[in-house]
């Protein structure tokens, strides 16, 4: 079959694309740079690469007459580790005013270009801040899988929300502190539920818990696999199994994104019972603005029924 020269001219415009690594950026000439006025060009389509950035977004831009918030990766796909963009991306790219990434290397799908694939497009990064703040597990990009660092990651959002739409900018932060008092208060809950348990120590389907496992009090003392979708050797199961029995660790911990045949077994070959732990990396397509809050809580009771909990 033939490539098609819409489809060639789309992949050639793809690889013009942005740099997103470095923060917030307009064409590398500093923090939420504009060509003209602040609010020159109205806001109207905020563009998140991945399914918890477009929840938190959504929150913070709620009651802003005018501005849609879009998502790149479908709802129902999970950490963008080897995700391929599309040209429907590349379309969705050229007609956002902002485009919300994660940074730390989880967006890096979009990295590895200074040209600009749009001039107007804003870039806000998510994890400015954060990740480069050198905290215990400051090198794990899941940062929304942690309700208090997704509340950092929602002031991050309301500041580049501000700096691209100044009009914005007083509902922008009245949200973002109201959404981040909700989830800071969620992960006092979760430590308060974290510190009654009998056993806080568990294995993990991939790399993504870090930051929530600091905000529950958990000790992860293993990975099944370093990147989601990869399958470990038999030898490497074993190695898991061995350091189960000898952390005493008490779960291993799935998550409903990926295959859990694996998790399963080296759980059964282990002795040790299976939870399914939800980074909220997927969900419904339209789902509630109490949806993050719910999940977390569901992830709360998952593992207190698993490792048991003191009264």
């Amino acid at each position: 079959m033939r490539t098609s020269a819409a489809f060639l001219a789309l992949l050639a415009a793809l690889a013009a694309l942005f740099a997103v690594a470095g923060g917030l950026w307009r064409h590398g000439r500093g923090p939420a740079a504009t060509d003209g006025e602040p609010g020159e060009r109205p806001l109207r389509r905020v563009l998140c690469t991945i399914y918890p950035l477009h929840l938190l977004a959504r929150a913070v831009v709620a009651g802003r007459e005018g501005v849609g918030v879009e998502r790149m990766l479908p709802a129902r796909m999970g950490c963008p580790h080897d995700y391929v963009p599309t040209p429907q991306d590349v379309r969705a790219l050229q007609a956002a005013d902002v485009l919300v990434v994660n940074g730390g290397g989880l967006d890096d799908f979009l990295a590895g270009r200074r040209e600009a694939l749009a001039p107007e497009l804003v870039v806000i990064d998510g994890s400015r801040g954060i990740l480069a703040a050198g905290e215990g597990a400051a090198t794990d990009a899941h940062l929304c899988a942690s309700p208090r660092q997704a509340a950092r990651v929602a002031a991050n959002l309301a500041a580049g929300l501000a700096a691209a739409d100044p009009g914005g900018a007083e509902l922008y932060a009245r949200n973002a502190a109201a959404l981040a008092a909700r989830l800071d208060a969620l992960a006092g809950e979760l430590a308060a539920r974290g510190e009654r348990l009998a056993n806080r120590r568990v294995v993990v389907q991939h790399a993504a818990f870090d930051h929530l496992a600091r905000d529950i009090g958990l000790e992860i003392v293993g990975i099944v696999a370093g990147h989601a979708g990869q399958e470990p050797a038999a030898a490497e199961m074993l190695a898991i199994v061995a350091r189960i029995r000898a952390a005493g660790a008490g779960a291993v911990c799935t998550e409903p994104q990926y295959p859990s045949e694996i998790g399963r077994t080296i759980a059964a070959e282990a002795g040790v019972p299976v939870v399914v732990l939800d980074p909220v990396a997927t969900g419904p397509e339209e789902a509630g603005l109490d949806h993050y809050e719910a999940v977390m809580r569901r992830n709360m009771a998952a593992l207190e029924e698993a490792l048991g909990a003191k009264r």
